[in-house]
């Protein structure tokens, strides 16, 4: 089953591969504001929980991986649907205004409860002993290390769990090594040369979809696109003469390379993944290192440095995500897909896009979602990510993105994209936007702290929003039709939230396109609080114009809502 995409400038895709299956999360995001943007025209696809409560350690350190030999003398220095019948509400319980400190975020293996059930050893294989294991059996890792080389696919109500510190690592140990013209390489390691998916920031390399990271003493190394670039802190992977070579000398040093795709994927329904920590898979582009399912719960895990998604939410209807740390994982913290009544709770999502996936207009960043209907993302805490905060694309229903922190991502803080029946609440949302590079821009038509793009019936309401890009988007752009017939901009109320905006071409307003204009009335703004620079600023746009706060009043906008200085 394949969603398609017509591709634009600035064109977007979300694709999950899935047990074989390849689905597509498609937008355009482009940057024309006069001429027809080509719309998504996707085909919708694939069509009672127990949640497992597994019997709270703190973790362990793994053992340690081998470290590598060199087999030749070294240099003696090393280089350096249906519209529901009533709007989705939220309650409300008011994130803090000012972020929590590092660490402070209540997330991650810490907080998994004792395990009790069949141990699972390093020195097992674990996609074995849960092949052979009944359904509803409890699997607790032991701590260390565990290499997983198969998928693992556990039974309908079973649990995965670890209070021990148990690390499931997708990679392999690289320990021969030869110096080679200044470089250290090895040979036989790489699987044979793959087509490229996805799109990069760099769309001249383009390198950023090759899936096996290479990981120094842990220490996430940056791939190049040619031997001659390689330097202490990268490496290069020549698929065609499967080799790699690497920039620092890796003797007496740990050297890993990924290359399991996934670690855990859907086998049953209600199953529970806790407490583990779930690094170096070799994900594709647009699929998860952990794939729910139906009524999965996954809790408490940490998921960081996998090569594309951390987790992915597929035909996960009633599934739980949550008090994770998802973390620096290649492209984007996570994803959900043709699920109903999903909920992303309470985690960690940080530094996510590591490996250079397109920042503006691909689903690089923290969280997006697609085709899914009512459930919410709420109280997490997304930030540094080089991308898009949070961002619905094409199609979700009746989705809540309510009282998260959504602090410092290159992209806009949230995107709620060809969307309907979208609630935006309680969020506190600073410093997104400002990213540089391919897309990147200051307009509205680049994006904001909360971008409204051609959805219907969206509330945005009670959110505080200081020193991003611009304060609020609302972008009305032809978009073509989809399955709720044209896709337009149309019911779209601001009201209740607190906006920041001071110095540069920061801005609040409405942008559209020549085809895509928004009829009086659609958009409604009232009763916010506007903290500006200056009174006499322009800090309000309607279709190109400029106004000051006095001229956006007599403008008929915002005729109830505070204007101040500070």
């Amino acid at each position: 089953m394949t969603i398609i995409c017509v591709a634009a400038a600035g064109a977007v895709a979300l694709t999950g591969i899935v047990a074989g299956t390849r689905t597509n999360m498609a937008s355009a995001f482009g940057q024309d504001k006069s001429g027809v943007l080509p719309g998504d025209r996707p085909h919708k696809p694939w069509p009672p929980r127990h949640t497992p409560s597994p019997t709270a350690g703190v973790p362990t350190t793994p053992t340690p991986t081998p470290t590598a030999t060199v087999t030749s003398a070294t240099p003696t220095a090393t280089p350096t649907t249906t519209k529901p019948t009533s709007t989705p509400t939220s309650t409300p319980t008011q994130p803090p205004t000012t972020p929590l400190p590092p660490g402070a975020f209540p997330a991650g293996p810490s907080l998994a409860p004792a395990c009790k059930g069949t141990t699972i050893g390093t020195d097992q294989n674990a996609a074995d002993v849960i092949d052979k294991a009944p359904t509803g059996t409890t699997f607790c890792f032991s701590a260390g290390l565990h290499r997983i080389n198969r998928t693992l696919q556990p039974k309908a109500n079973s649990t995965l769990a670890s209070d021990q510190g148990a690390v499931l690592t997708g990679s392999i140990p690289l320990t021969s090594w030869t110096a080679d013209n200044g470089d250290w390489v090895t040979r036989g390691v790489l699987p044979p040369a793959y087509g490229m998916s996805g799109q990069c920031e760099d769309n001249v390399a383009n390198i950023c979809y090759l899936r096996e990271q290479l990981f120094l003493n842990d220490k996430h190394l940056t791939r190049v696109k040619t031997r001659d670039k390689v330097a202490p802190g990268t490496f290069y992977a020549d698929y065609a003469g499967n080799a790699v070579y690497l920039g620092d000398n890796p003797a007496g040093k740990s050297v890993e390379m990924s290359r399991t795709p996934t670690a855990i994927q859907s086998g049953g329904t209600n199953v529970a993944v806790v407490g583990l920590t779930v690094e170096h898979f070799a994900s594709t582009p647009q699929s998860g290192a952990v794939v729910l399912g139906n009524g999965w719960r996954v809790y408490a895990n940490d998921i960081r440095w996998n090569h594309a998604v951390g987790a992915m939410l597929v035909n996960a209807d009633g599934a739980v995500l949550d008090k994770n740390l998802i973390r620096s994982n290649g492209q984007l913290g996570i994803g959900q897909y043709s699920t109903t009544n999903g909920r992303i709770v309470a985690n960690e999502v940080s530094g996510n896009n590591t490996d250079g996936f397109w920042i503006a207009d691909w689903e690089s960043g923290g969280i997006k979602t697609t085709w899914s209907t009512n459930g919410a993302v709420t109280g997490n805490l997304i930030k540094d990510n080089r991308g898009v905060g949070l961002w619905s694309d094409a199609y979700d229903d009746g989705r809540v993105f309510s009282e998260n922190q959504i602090i410092d991502n290159a992209a806009d803080g949230i995107r709620y994209e060809i969307g309907r029946n979208g609630v935006i609440a309680d969020n506190v949302i600073t410093g997104n936007g400002l990213g540089t590079g391919r897309g990147s821009g200051r307009s509205l038509w680049d994006g904001g702290g909360i971008n409204v793009n051609t959805s219907t019936n969206v509330v945005v309401r009670n959110n505080t929003l200081r020193d991003n890009v611009n304060g609020i988007s609302i972008q009305s752009r032809t978009r073509g039709n989809g399955p709720w017939g044209l896709n337009v901009l149309r019911d779209v109320t601001v009201t209740g939230n607190k906006v920041t905006m001071r110095g540069g071409t920061t801005s609040t307003g409405m942008v559209q396109n020549s085809g895509a204009a928004i009829p009086t009335g659609e958009v409604v703004l009232k009763s916010n609080t506007y903290v500006l620079d200056s009174l006499t600023a322009d800090r309000f746009q309607k279709f190109g114009q400029w106004f000051s706060a006095a001229e956006w009043k007599a403008a008929g906008l915002d005729t109830d809502s505070q204007f101040t200085t500070g």
